[in-house]
């Protein structure tokens, strides 16, 4: 992983993650939003790169997914 990478490049690169993986199973935001409890906005602020994912939700989203965390956690 680049050490040089700033915190809103590092957000914008996991929502990237977080998006291609949801599309890949067909879902929109708003059913992903549902499968994870969460607010519609809360999903698209993420794969925006606006805000932070705690460690516990990153663990939920790979479930819900069906889909291995390194995954969603991987920066080029």
């Amino acid at each position: 992983m680049n050490l040089d990478i700033t915190k809103e490049e590092l957000l914008k690169k996991f929502g990237l993650n977080v998006k291609i993986a949801r599309m890949k199973k067909g879902l929109t935001q708003e059913q992903l939003s549902e499968m994870m409890h969460v607010h519609l906005t809360y999903l698209a602020k993420i794969e925006t790169g606006k805000i932070n994912m705690s460690l516990g939700k990153i663990l939920e989203l790979a479930k819900v997914l069906n889909i291995d965390i390194n995954k969603l956690l991987y920066i080029e």
